[in-house]
């Protein structure tokens, strides 16, 4: 499921660059540059650019959405019961990890 949703927020984000890319901006974009006003002269140029700008938000939300789904999928590689492990072991298991140490304050090495 992790690999589906990677695979997926990769897919929407090369689809959100081309749709960026084919939007007029004040150069013309690539819309004019390959053949472009011959798509705007069949379906019209305002129909043209809502369209660019619909795909351009609903890929913008899927890639958050799938982001956001990843987070939950993302499998559990237990990286920090390793580094707990190794703590103990460096310290020839004599870590309490309920119990936590305040630090010295200069007040209490002056006594």
């Amino acid at each position: 499921m992790y690999t589906l949703l990677i695979g997926l927020a990769i897919f929407s984000s090369v689809l959100l660059v081309l749709v960026v890319l084919a939007q007029n901006s004040k150069g013309g974009g690539l819309s004019s540059q390959f053949g472009g006003s011959g798509a705007s002269n069949l379906i019209g140029v305002k129909k043209t650019g809502d369209l660019l700008e619909r795909l351009t938000w609903g890929f913008a939300i899927a890639i958050m959405v799938f982001a956001l789904a990843t987070n939950f999928t993302t499998p559990n590689s237990g990286a920090s019961d390793a580094i707990l492990e190794r703590a103990r072991e460096q310290q020839g298991g004599n870590i309490d990890l309920q119990k936590t140490e305040q630090p010295a304050t200069p007040a209490d090495s002056a006594k």
